[in-house]
């Protein structure tokens, strides 16, 4: 089995690789960090057009939105389009998100990243008029840093799962060697 049939799930994993390599380390990513606040935007517009929604909901469904759009996308791709190498760059990216919400929860005690505008969502969130529990943020922003490398690792394994497959169902099929346990020998 040659790996050019393989193109498309080897070309997914380095795109894994590139987008880790920015955003698991602190980069935003380019194009995809104006997806992200757009979409980050987006789940605040929809907790105010929705008047039973309370602040807090409000202030975490920016980056609730942020991380769903791209997870649902690679969920989308994987089950129901089964097309491993764009649910992986999703997955990926949804990493990356993840790291980047990660960042911006750890940040709430501080208030020290440049925001486009308006309050600190995480500072709000875990402050006395929120949830009163700061000494909780830096705990909260490390279980969000870990989905991130759980989704990042993901990646890799959804971009090159048919090829580990094929590989494996090849081994299957592969003769039994001669004077193995499952034949007698001769004598």
């Amino acid at each position: 089995m040659g790996l050019r049939r393989y193109g498309r799930e080897l070309l997914a994993a380095a795109g894994c690789a590139v987008l880790g390599s920015l955003g698991m380390r602190g980069s935003r990513v380019p194009l995809l960090s104006a997806a992200d606040l757009g979409f980050h935007e987006l789940g605040h517009l929809i907790c105010y057009l929705v008047p039973i929604v309370g602040q807090l909901v409000t202030a975490a469904a920016g980056s609730g939105l942020q991380l769903a759009v791209p997870l649902g996308l690679a969920v989308y791709f994987l089950v129901v389009r089964r097309d491993n190498a764009a649910a992986a760059v999703c997955a990926a990216w949804a990493a990356t998100d993840a790291a980047d919400v990660a960042r911006y929860i750890a940040d709430a005690p501080y208030e020290r990243l440049p925001l486009i505008g308006g309050d600190h969502d995480w500072a709000f969130f875990f402050s006395a008029d929120g949830i009163g529990a700061m000494d909780r943020a830096a705990g909260v922003a490390h279980a969000v840093a870990m989905l991130g490398w759980v989704l990042f690792a993901s990646s890799f394994v959804i971009a090159l799962w048919p090829l580990l497959r094929d590989w494996v169902r090849a081994g299957d099929q592969r003769p039994a060697p001669p004077f193995s346990s499952n034949t007698s020998s001769p004598r």
